[in-house]
């Protein structure tokens, strides 16, 4: 998975939003303005992209203790997210569904009045 396919993949989700929050270089994704994903953009230029996804907690102790390139989330409660590291031994199915995983754990937190505003959009 590319920058490219990873942006418009997260972009074309109902209701997201890209914001930078922290700095120039960490591109978060939101819905109903809570995050979903977030990526540093040095990574990806440096070929070592990584993101950090929400996860269900017992998946999330499921996926790290199968996959080598999934860890605790980085600077994330480590809980409730992972940093998923790209282009390793997870294919681009993979990756995608775990940033659906994560789109539809915060999209589903979302009130009733924030999923309406956002259906009038």
């Amino acid at each position: 998975m590319n920058l490219e396919r990873f942006y418009d993949y997260c972009l074309a989700k109902k209701g997201v939003t890209e914001h930078f929050p922290f700095d120039e270089k960490t591109l978060v994704f939101k819905v109903g303005q809570k995050m979903f994903a977030l990526s540093s953009l040095q990574q990806w230029e440096q070929q070592q992209p990584a993101v950090n996804l929400k996860c269900n907690p017992e998946r999330a102790q499921e996926l790290r203790a199968e996959y080598e390139s999934i860890v605790p989330g980085y600077h994330m409660s480590k809980v409730h997210w992972n940093t998923v590291y790209i282009n390793q031994e997870l294919d681009d199915a993979m990756v995608r569904d775990l940033i659906d995983h994560s789109y539809e754990l915060v999209y589903g937190s979302l009130s009733k009045k924030i999923k309406a505003e956002m259906e009038v959009l």
